[in-house]
């Protein structure tokens, strides 16, 4: 890799990491220049946004506990409208990628600087990546207009997670990583981060199974899924997160499970054309990386099939036109009867096989 050069690019943002870390939110607060909060929750989280809001007191101007799923735009409008009638200087975001999410679309919207203290394994906290959803479809787009300025880890947050988002959720945070290995602009910082980032959460998600409240594996969990955020924001994704989003938002579909069960079989379909990505993978997850993270999948208890969540059959066509309209790079040329295949196999629960 470095003999045939390449480019990094850094993205600003303060980490404040450890057990505890919410305590320094006035703090950051004010490194910001802020004075007046708005605190973004999910309605299942909105007691969580409460006590952010006894923290910072008459810094809270008012909590939003609208945060849904996939980031649908009449929800960002109506979150940015009230963040201006209520003269916020600043967004705290509390949740995982919905609450994030709804962050970022407000700071689109308005200009206004973000603090995130993630509950989950998202890792979009990390990125310039903003998705929103309308009419069925699901837009990205990149900007540092929502990049979060600070995020302050908690691991506390996470000790409560259950067990199953934790599992989803932290293989959500390894596609990020498996994907960046194999990015069109990948780079030996990124594929350092990856790697460690993937070695991490393979090490913690079975221990958090068997142990919840296993502090030295939920910490190590939180730092991989950072590192995978970073990975995220940093260089482009491929095939995986095309299907991904294209069948969330399309079928209404939860995000981190969706990640779960279509990451090994994206990556069998790419693996022919990725042999240093694989070989990379191979060191963290043995000699078939893509039955292995299958096996994964299986062994934290996440759905098995597409159809589980929810999607029709009827939608295996619909879903193979989606990810084809719209050309993104991709390592191996997309093909419309191995797409086909690949989205079958995930409907069914079938494991991977190369494409």
């Amino acid at each position: 890799m470095t003999g045939s050069g390449f480019i990094y690019t850094g993205h600003p943002s303060r980490v404040v990491f450890g057990f505890g870390t919410t305590a320094a939110l006035p703090d950051e607060m004010a490194r910001l220049g802020t004075r007046r909060a708005l605190i973004l929750t999910t309605p299942a989280q909105e007691a969580q946004g409460q006590r952010l809001a006894d923290l910072l007191g008459e810094a809270t101007v008012g909590v939003f506990a609208g945060a849904v799923m996939h980031t649908p735009v009449d929800v960002s409008d109506l979150a940015a409208d009230r963040a201006r009638q209520l003269k916020a200087d600043v967004v705290v975001a509390i949740g995982g990628g919905s609450t994030t999410g709804l962050g970022k679309a407000i700071a689109l919207r308005t200009g206004l600087p973000q603090i995130v203290l993630p509950t989950t394994y998202a890792g979009s906290e990390m990125t310039p990546i903003l998705g929103e959803t309308s009419g069925g479809q699901k837009r990205t787009q990149t900007t540092p207009k929502v990049l979060p300025q600070v995020v302050i880890y908690d691991i506390d947050y996470t000790l409560d997670l259950p067990v199953a988002l934790s599992g989803t959720s932290g293989i959500n945070a390894i596609a990020h990583a498996v994907e960046a290995l194999y990015a069109r602009d990948t780079n030996p910082v990124i594929n350092l981060m990856a790697v460690e980032g993937i070695r991490a959460l393979v090490r913690a998600l079975p221990a958090i199974s068997s142990d919840p409240h296993n502090r030295t594996a939920r910490a190590d969990a939180l730092y991989g899924a950072w590192l995978c955020g970073i990975c995220l924001g940093s260089v482009g994704m491929a095939l995986h997160h095309k299907l991904c989003h294209t069948l969330g938002g399309t079928f209404d579909l939860p995000h981190a499970e969706t990640h779960t069960l279509m990451l090994p079989h994206a990556l069998a379909y790419n693996a022919p054309a990725i042999p240093e990505a694989m070989a990379l993978l191979r060191t963290v997850l043995g000699p078939d990386p893509a039955q292995a993270l299958y096996a994964l999948g299986h062994a934290v208890g996440a759905p098995t099939s597409l159809e589980a969540l929810g999607m029709p059959e009827t939608g295996i066509p619909r879903a193979v036109d989606l990810a084809l309209a719209n050309p993104y790079w991709n390592p191996r040329p997309l093909e419309r009867d191995a797409l086909t295949a690949l989205i079958t196999r995930a409907h069914t629960g079938a494991a991977p096989i190369p494409g």
